[in-house]
C-alpha cells in the first residue's frame, strides 16, 4: 500500500487552532474530531489507516508563533511515531 503523504505549511499555521484546521482539512478528518490533543491522538493512531506522513513545511515559523503548544503537538506525533510503525514525522525548517 502507498504511503499517503499529507503536508502542512508552517507559514499558515500561527495557532493550535491553525494547525488543527489545516491537518483536518489535509487529511479529511471527520467531523467527530475533536480539535484537542487527545482526540488529535485518537483520530492519527486508531482512524487513518495504512502508512502515512506528516511534513510539516516552514516549522520554524509556526515554532515561533505557536509556542510551548508546537512543542506540545510535535511531542505527540513523536509519540507516535513511536507507537506506529507506519507512521512518519518530517519536520523541515
Amino acid at each position: 500500500m502507498p504511503v499517503k503523504r499529507y503536508t502542512v505549511d508552517g507559514n499558515k499555521i500561527r495557532t493550535l487552532d491553525d494547525f488543527y484546521d489545516r491537518i483536518s482539512h489535509r487529511m479529511n478528518l471527520s467531523d467527530h474530531f475533536g480539535r484537542n490533543l487527545d482526540a488529535l491522538w485518537d483520530v492519527l493512531a486508531f482512524d487513518i489507516e495504512g502508512s502515512f506522513e506528516i511534513k510539516w513545511m516552514h516549522a520554524d515559523k509556526s515554532r515561533k508563533s505557536m509556542g510551548e503548544d508546537f512543542d506540545r503537538v510535535v511531542k505527540l506525533l513523536r509519540e507516535l511515531e513511536e507507537e506506529r510503525d507506519d507512521f512518519h514525522l518530517n519536520i523541515e525548517p
